[in-house]
């Protein structure tokens, strides 16, 4: 089970990697602004907040990463690591879902990884 929820951690961080690029590099591009329902002006004016958050979402990966990458030199280290990581990325989701919910979709892609990860941690943590 720990294998498993490693490969959600991995698939959790690498979409909030993609996210990193969409909202600190190509905040607006046209497909972008597509995906995020965004017109030109307002693009421009929220970058320095999309720009900052899209390094929020890199922290997050990198931090989700490490734990991935200590599996196996200090489990302890390792899992801790990516329940921090997973978990802040789950909490940011139910955030946006509960703020606002037309961004159900949003969050959902945004949660999900990171909540399969932390219920198979959870039940490798009884095995």
């Amino acid at each position: 089970m720990l294998y498993v929820a490693l490969v959600f951690a991995g698939l959790a961080a690498l979409l909030h990697v993609y996210i990193f690029v969409l909202e600190s590099v190509r905040w607006e591009a046209p497909a972008t602004r597509e995906v995020f329902g965004t017109t030109p002006e307002i693009a421009a004016a929220t970058r320095p907040l999309a720009f900052n958050q899209g390094f929020y979402n890199l922290f997050l990966a990198i931090v989700t990463a490490l734990g991935i990458g200590l599996a196996g030199a200090d489990r302890r280290v390792s899992v801790t690591l990516v329940c921090t990581g997973t978990g802040s990325m789950l909490a940011a989701a139910l955030v946006l879902v509960l703020s606002d919910r037309t961004k159900a979709r949003a969050a959902v892609v945004q949660g999900a990884f990171p909540l399969i990860c932390l219920l198979d941690l959870f039940v490798w943590s009884f095995q």
